[in-house]
């Protein structure tokens, strides 16, 4: 229990505001919410008619739960499912890889936002389709790369989710391609037929559907009236009198001016029978508005592309915006008096219906919830579309297709980004940006799992095979050594080019004692190691490349095991002076710090990328702020520190090692100087860091973590102990 708890804790935490909000939202309104669409569904409950506005799939669910309980129950329900969808994204995070407080975040939008708590009140839909959204994702990404039947069942499960909101049917291209091309077999056959048996699926569910609308309509669809989307879009913007219409089709200009022009009268315009005027005898308003539509994209593309384009840009505003021409954002807002969608005394007649009770509102704690929401108690567009922006960016992520964490976040932002899209083609409405609170921190919460994930594994404890068949052949190839005092310790793979002028560079004595060098090359492929030892150096193999960090650990304790004192690291390539050696080592001999790094920003740097520039100072307000103390400079590479310090640090990462050792010595107490040195360019070879968005974003995870395991949790222990 303690181990659930430990792990947990955030996501438990979170639950108990989500819950509490929960109640009072059930409390304030009762029984439900009933917009618009709540009439509909309920009057199309028991016929469920195929000829209505809404497909069915929302009232095959509703008409179960009604018959058990009224609308508090069916609200009550669809809060319970707000959680478990939430509860769902946490589970889903951590079982592709992220890190528990990563899969918390990924949910809090689910858990906390005032609007989505608002929709679950309403007796709507879009509950059920965030659990389709849900279901989707743990369908083709919860145990790895999806089969023939989980493919299939995918399919089914969106055909459903078709029926639930119709605009999931743009959720098709994503899904078909990521059943291609996820695990890398998009060249083969099996890609092809996961995609072929989802697509399959799909149809299942609405051929048979929309071969029933046919029958009760007369025409083939998935509702009933003729759907006027595309009117409604270029009927907003459509500049009638410079337009060469026909007679019929001019009735169907709007009279208002394009600035007040709402999208949505427009789109459910069909649902008048007196729209749009008088049309010659037997004229189908259908095909003539769809003309009418034509007319506009073909004179006015520009128009209709950049009101699309505007509306999609909306979702990801840092505020919930809204134009004149937009369904009110107050629709999705929490009122102090029931919103009244239609006569009151059909409201009425519904509740006391299903719950014996008339519509009321508990005003005090309606006003407790506004002042949430209207407070700030939402996700901002901005920050769901880092989230999507954050799941894109794997795509560059240099990982192998199977990689659960890069998959997941691809789907997930890609779905996102296609529902927005399709529901900005259609109108702009806060309600349609529902599905991006379950979609959207879910790509981002594996984004960042992609993005800093090592793409190393971290160490083993020291030694470790590795560290061990190293050591048994430095000692065979030196059985009687013993180093200098002052040993200068260089991680080296393939640096034939700069390692010779570096050695020939390097002092014999510093501060009256002898100077050994010891090279610790890293799996290479070259000569260093034969330059290194003709230059005077003592030259340890490591038979795989593991990293500059792997590297540097075993050379500390090397340099320990044969007798050294002072330990000083330095690169390979040519980038420190080395006739700063004597500044560097003294405070550490003189006993006035244990830890001395150079600083280039206190000294001089010679920088060629804008980058890495701008990295070492965020960086270092990182690292200022996590050690309470100031730092300029956490990736310099000359350091200088007593033998034993180097080797107590517990050192597990294997490539980003600079900002591990300078928190993990920081965080034992271990007194730390910055000097004013020099960093110049390389001179020979080429950087091993990775893009610099991957590896900045694996650095401030190494720092972070040490952060956490070194000041937080060692601490922790510490007190723990005290207290036994």
């Amino acid at each position: 229990m303690t181990t659930f708890l430990r792990r947990h804790w955030l996501l438990l935490l979170l639950l108990v505001p989500a819950i509490a909000l929960r109640v009072l939202t059930w409390l304030a309104y009762r029984p439900a919410l009933l917009y618009i669409d709540s009439f509909r569904y309920i009057d199309n409950l028991h016929a469920l008619r195929a000829d209505q506005l809404n497909p069915i799939g929302y009232d095959l669910v509703l008409r179960p739960l009604l018959a058990v309980g009224g609308l508090a129950w069916v609200a009550a329900v669809q809060h319970a499912g707000g959680i478990l969808v939430a509860i769902g994204l946490y589970a889903l995070v951590l079982r592709l890889g992220g890190r528990p407080w990563v899969a918390a975040l990924a949910a809090v939008p689910v858990l906390l936002d005032a609007y989505q708590l608002q929709i679950e009140q309403n007796i709507m839909s879009e509950v059920l389709f965030e659990a389709v959204l849900l279901g989707l994702l743990w369908l083709l990404l919860g145990r790895g790369t999806p089969g023939w039947k989980r493919a299939g069942a995918a399919g089914l499960l969106l055909g459903f989710g078709v029926l639930t909101r119709l605009i999931g049917v743009s959720l098709a291209l994503p899904l078909l391609v990521f059943l291609v091309v996820a695990g890398g077999v998009w060249r083969h056959w099996a890609g092809w037929r996961r995609a072929g048996v989802a697509l399959l699926g799909l149809l299942v569910v609405l051929v048979p559907y929309s071969a029933r609308v046919h029958a009760e309509t007369g025409k083939w669809g998935l509702t009933g009236p003729s759907g006027n989307m595309l009117y409604g879009r270029t009927a907003a913007v459509a500049d009638c009198a410079n337009l060469h219409l026909s007679p019929e089709l001019q009735v169907f200009c709007p009279a208002e001016p394009r600035e007040t022009r709402l999208v949505d009268n427009y789109t459910h315009a069909d649902l008048d029978p007196n729209w749009p005027g008088p049309l010659p005898p037997g004229a189908d308003k259908a095909a003539l508005a769809h003309e009418f539509a034509i007319a506009v994209l073909k004179a006015q593309p520009g128009d209709v592309t950049e009101a699309i384009l505007n509306d999609f840009a909306k979702s990801f505003a840092w505020s919930r915006v809204q134009d004149p021409t937009d369904v009110p954002l107050d629709r999705w807002q929490f009122q102090l008096s029931y919103p009244q969608w239609a006569d009151q005394s059909l409201i009425d007649l519904v509740t006391q219906q299903n719950d014996g009770v008339v519509a009321s509102v508990d005003q005090p704690l309606a006003q407790v919830l506004r002042d949430y929401q209207l407070g700030g108690g939402y996700v901002s567009g901005g920050v769901l579309g880092i989230g999507a922006l954050l799941g894109l960016l794997t795509v560059f992520r240099r990982k192998k297709p199977l990689d659960p964490a890069r998959a997941g976040a691809l789907l997930a932002a890609s779905s996102g980004v296609v529902l927005l899209f399709a529901s900005a083609v259609f109108l702009f409405s806060w309600r349609y940006q529902i599905p991006a609170l379950v979609l959207f921190p879910v790509a981002g919460a594996l984004g960042f799992t992609t993005l800093t994930s090592a793409s190393r594994k971290r160490l083993a404890a020291f030694p470790d095979d590795v560290d061990a068949g190293a050591r048994a052949e430095f000692r065979g190839r030196y059985p009687e050594l013993k180093l200098a005092p002052l040993t200068v310790v260089i991680a080296a793979y393939n640096e034939a080019g700069g390692i010779g002028e570096v050695l020939e560079k390097m002092p014999d004595r510093c501060l009256g004692m002898p100077v050994d060098v010891l090279v610790v090359v890293d799996g290479g492929t070259d000569d260093t190691a034969a330059i290194a030892e003709a230059n005077g150096a003592y030259v340890c193999v490591a038979p795989h490349n593991r990293g500059q960090g792997a590297a540097l650990r075993l050379g500390y304790h090397l340099a320990a095991e044969y007798g050294a004192e002072y330990v000083v690291t330095t690169d390979a390539d040519g980038q420190y002076d080395n006739t700063e050696l004597e500044a560097l080592v003294r405070p550490v001999v003189e006993g006035t710090a244990d830890f001395v790094t150079g600083s280039r920003r206190l000294g001089h740097e010679e920088a060629d990328s804008r980058v890495r520039w701008l990295g070492v100072r965020v960086f270092a307000v990182l690292a200022s702020v996590l050690t309470a103390r100031r730092i300029t400079d956490t990736s310099f590479g000359f350091r200088a520190m007593r033998a034993e310090l180097a080797c107590a640090v517990p050192l597990n990462e294997p490539q980003y090692q600079s900002s591990e050792l300078m928190l993990g010595v920081t965080a034992r107490g271990a007194r730390v100087l910055e000097l004013p040195m020099s960093m110049r360019l390389r001179k020979a070879g080429k950087s091993k860091k990775g893009g610099s968005l991957v590896y900045g974003a694996n650095y401030a995870r190494v720092m972070t973590g040490t952060w956490w395991r070194g000041y937080v949790l060692r601490r922790g222990r510490t007190r723990a102990g005290r207290a036994r």
